[in-house]
């Protein structure tokens, strides 16, 4: 009586290790982010279609398409379906099993043949029926661990639609800003074709010496190859862009627009970083590090369930005759009830190592947990820093665009009046493009910025 009330009483302890939820893993959170300028707040913007704050419909179309066609969404939906399939699977343990069968075979049986040796053909129909009782959680703690996969491979496909949908928009946002760097060379190559058109003419009269004609030629030659640098990279991101949408890179085609169109071109999106804690709960690869965690934890509890015995009860019943027409009579009735309970006694140290093993699996779920919280809020301080810097980089860039502007007409001015030479309207005029490109870069880094911190927050900035 004594040992029976003991093994109840590991049986609940077990069973309560093994579907208990676990406390969930200290990951230090910050009270505020650091690069936040604003108070932490939580505000009522809806999560998940985080891109409408563009107002853009090319981009909102981009988007419907690779949410329909992208392959990685369609792997992580295939992934998640396996892993509910093995859920239902680990649920079905729980359950009875009941099975039918009917056999015929010819040979010499007395018992069934009235006592006779000759041979005989003789035929059985029966049920089978057994069930394994869950003595110590073993069989819940696999529909657990079953239940917290299919949860992580959940969040692992909302954190591969949130990652597909980011590459999309950065994929946008430097496609419109090579739209805009190649309208801003394109212009520049135009007047400085111009300029060599008219000073060669001025060589053939005489009025301008061969150097300046070099010149011109040089500035013409380097601005038509950074044109074609543009062109390549345009090509390479457009086809990026094509494979997020599942769409071939060779019959992709995404039309050019200028910038200065766009309906976010004249403000950045201000987006709310919000509280560290929030970014815990929205964040799907966390949550997927989350569920990982607690199946470990019931993996454990399995490993653990091994020592102890299990108990097996099979019923089957049905009819054995020798003859078909006598199958179905009382005489020809069979049943038969089992119970088996089984423990192991040596095992070598296999079950042994077996609590070894999900222990450690146990504590590389922890580890991973922590990484994935330490690593979101790197993420959104990335983010933040970049788009404080950004904001006053853009600033000066445009007081040196103003400027150069400036310099560049002046110099004009006075290379018409005779008060300078070529190579001062030149060096100018490739000032002037420099910063223009430049302050484009930070301009379109501030967008890519945007879009990294939306992603970083977990796809939107709500509670």
């Amino acid at each position: 009586m004594k040992r029976l009330i003991s093994l109840t009483l590991a049986a609940t302890l077990l069973s309560g290790c093994a579907t208990a939820p676990l406390q969930q893993a200290a990951v230090e959170t910050p009270t505020a982010f650091a690069g936040q300028t604003t108070p932490g707040v939580r505000a009522p913007t809806p999560v998940g279609t985080w891109w409408l704050v563009f107002n853009d419909d090319a981009l909102n179309g981009l988007m419907a398409r690779a949410m329909e066609k992208n392959n990685d969404i369609k792997l992580a939906y295939a992934r998640l379906d396996q892993a509910q399939a093995l859920l239902g699977a680990s649920r079905a343990d729980l359950w009875p099993q009941l099975g039918a069968s009917y056999n015929g075979s010819h040979g010499a049986n007395p018992v069934l043949n009235n006592g006779s040796t000759k041979p005989g053909t003789t035929h059985t129909l029966g049920a089978d029926l057994s069930y394994e009782v869950d003595l110590f959680g073993r069989l819940r703690a696999a529909a657990g661990a079953a239940s917290f996969d299919a949860q992580s491979n959940e969040a692992l496909l909302r954190d591969t639609q949130l990652l597909v949908q980011a590459r999309v928009a950065e994929s946008y946002f430097a496609l419109r800003a090579l739209d805009e760097d190649r309208a801003i060379v394109s212009d520049t190559l135009t007047a400085y074709r111009g300029s060599l058109s008219v000073t060669q003419r001025r060589f053939q009269e005489g009025d301008v010496a061969e150097l300046d004609v070099a010149r011109l030629q040089t500035e013409v030659a380097s601005t038509e190859a950074a044109s074609a640098a543009l062109d390549q990279q345009r090509a390479q991101v457009a086809h990026a862009l094509a494979v997020l949408l599942g769409e071939p890179a060779s019959t992709f085609d995404f039309g050019v627009a200028q910038w200065a169109s766009q309906p976010w071109a004249s403000a950045v999106p201000v987006i709310p970083a919000g509280i560290p804690a929030d970014v815990l709960h929205r964040r799907p690869d966390v949550a997927s590090a989350e569920a990982s965690l607690y199946a470990a934890q019931r993996r454990v509890g399995i490993a653990k369930a091994a020592w102890f015995p299990t108990l097996s009860l099979t019923a089957n019943g049905g009819y054995a005759s020798g003859d078909l027409d006598t199958l179905f009579k009382d005489a020809a009735r069979t049943w038969s009830l089992t119970g088996i309970l089984s423990q192991a006694i040596f095992d070598g140290g296999r079950r042994r190592a077996g609590v070894d093993y999900a222990k450690g699996g146990l504590d590389a779920a922890f580890a991973q947990y922590r990484q994935a919280g330490l690593v979101a809020f790197a993420d959104v301080e990335d983010q933040l820093s970049d788009l404080t810097y950004l904001k006053q980089q853009q600033a000066s860039q445009d007081q040196a665009v103003e400027a150069a502007t400036r310099a560049f007409n002046m110099s004009q001015s006075r290379y018409t009046n005779g008060s300078s030479s070529q190579l001062e309207v030149l060096d100018a005029q490739r000032q002037l493009l420099t910063i223009r490109r430049q302050a484009l870069r930070v301009r379109a880094a501030q967008y890519q910025s945007t879009v990294g911190l939306i992603r970083a927050l977990g796809g939107g900035w709500s509670a």
